[in-house]
């Protein structure tokens, strides 16, 4: 450790060892398993990237450090930091600490907020995106992307989800997952029968037979809907069709028959809202 030096407002504390327990927040971040077992239970999560920092700062999540390239600290100058540490290091420590090349040049490691309840988040809400087993955490950050810029108001987890505070899942959704209240639905699927008692119509999305064009809905089914997506791959399960309301689905050509869950989701969700006042 070299000390302490001063970047512009900002005191930097410079790291020369990856083993340095004061970036013990920020070990082994490639280690998927690992870090979801670690960060959730320790109420942290990691940023990556100035944009997505920043994004998490102004919705009100607590810092606890700041790790950077120590080339770029100055992307830091600006930043009333509080009592959060500002820690610098070489690309060479930080790869060895965090088990990739940190070519964004800055990590931070944020406390994690209460999440509210269901009825909380459906309280205010127009439109709603319910997901089933979504595990993947590219497409869970691509969906809380496409649902903050299409209109939607609350997305609701199953409780087999993913975490959207995972580095990736924040990473992918530009930090739009701290636009879009969120909120576990369990016990899952008996508590979609919440949803629909809060006034929302239930759609299902699913390639079968029998579910009608999205874009064929009727202004009732329309004015308060949660439109539910199951996983990669599998779907829904036949529990959740079951609890929804209506089976809906984006017609398509040349004999595909499915979209990415996060393509489906953002078409589904344009379509929804495309009468919405701009």
């Amino acid at each position: 450790m070299r000390g302490v030096r001063q970047n512009r407002r900002v005191p930097v504390h410079e790291i020369t060892d990856p083993d340095d327990d004061r970036i013990a927040d920020y070990r082994a971040l490639t280690d998927v398993e690992l870090r979801t077992r670690w960060e959730p239970p320790h109420g942290l999560f990691i940023a990556e990237g100035e944009l997505v920092l920043r994004r998490a700062l102004r919705a009100g999540y607590p810092a606890r450090s700041y790790l950077v390239d120590a080339k770029r600290a100055d992307q830091l100058a600006d930043l009333d930091t509080g009592d959060a540490p500002v820690y610098a290091a070489t690309q060479e420590v930080l790869q060895r600490a965090t088990g990739f090349h940190v070519h964004r040049g800055v990590l931070a490691s944020f406390h994690r907020k209460p999440l509210p309840s269901a009825a909380e988040v459906l309280a205010g809400a127009r439109r709603a995106v319910i997901l089933e087993d979504v595990n993947n955490h590219t497409n869970l950050g691509a969906i809380f992307r496409a649902v903050a810029a299409l209109g939607v108001d609350a997305v609701l987890l199953s409780p087999s989800c993913a975490d959207p505070l995972y580095r990736r899942s924040v990473r992918v959704s530009m930090g739009e997952v701290f636009a879009v209240p969120y909120a576990k639905l369990e016990p899952w699927p008996d508590a979609l029968a919440q949803v629909r008692a809060a006034g929302f119509t239930v759609l299902a999305m699913t390639p079968a037979p029998d579910a009608v064009p999205i874009q064929r809905l009727d202004a009732a089914q329309r004015a308060r809907a949660a439109l539910l997506m199951g996983a990669e791959g599998a779907g829904l399960t036949r529990a959740a069709m079951e609890a929804s309301d209506v089976r809906v689905v984006i017609p398509m050509r040349r004999g595909v028959d499915s979209l990415n869950v996060a393509a489906a989701t953002a078409v589904a969700c344009w379509e929804l809202g495309r009468d919405d006042p701009l």
